[in-house]
C-alpha cells in the first residue's frame, strides 16, 4: 500500500503531497502533511474550529487556495491544526479544521509561510488522486 501523505525536499523548501479516492480527500491529506511540518497533528487537541469557503474550478489552484486558507486562518488565530475537513460541490469548496492555540508541549517544527505553484499537480492515477505542491518555509 502506498503512503497517503508526506513531504519531499525541494531546495530550501518542502513539497507536500496527499493521496485519496477523490480530490477533497487528497487535499485533506496534503493539509495534514503540511501541518505535520509545524507540529505533530496527532498531538493537537480539537478545541477550536475554523471554517471558510471558496470558489475555484481549477483543481490545482484549488489546492493552493485551500492550503493557504488554512495557513491564514491558523495564523490569524494562533492555532496549531490537526484535523481537516473539505467538501466540494462543483467549483464550490467548504473547508473546516480543528486545532488548539499553540501551547507548551506542542513541539514546534518548521514554519510554513505558504503553498506555492511550484511543482503543483493534482491528478488521478488509476483511481487514486494525488495532490502536491511545494510550500515555502
Amino acid at each position: 500500500m502506498s503512503e497517503t501523505r508526506g513531504t519531499f525536499e525541494h531546495g530550501a523548501d518542502f513539497g507536500v503531497f496527499g493521496r485519496g479516492p477523490d480530490p477533497a480527500s487528497a487535499f485533506r491529506e496534503a493539509a495534514h502533511a503540511m501541518f505535520a511540518l509545524m507540529t505533530d497533528p496527532d498531538a493537537v487537541q480539537p478545541l477550536q474550529a475554523i471554517a471558510f469557503e471558496f470558489e475555484e474550478a481549477d483543481l490545482e489552484i484549488a489546492l493552493v487556495r485551500y492550503l493557504n486558507g488554512l495557513l491564514s486562518h491558523a495564523a490569524d488565530r494562533k492555532l496549531a491544526l490537526g484535523r481537516f475537513a473539505l467538501a466540494r460541490s462543483g467549483a464550490h469548496w467548504k473547508a473546516a479544521a480543528q486545532g488548539e492555540p499553540w501551547r507548551e508541549g506542542l513541539e514546534r517544527g518548521t514554519g510554513v509561510k505558504g503553498a506555492t505553484l511550484t511543482m503543483l499537480s493534482v491528478r488521478n492515477d488509476n483511481g487514486t488522486w494525488d495532490a502536491r505542491c511545494v510550500v515555502d518555509v
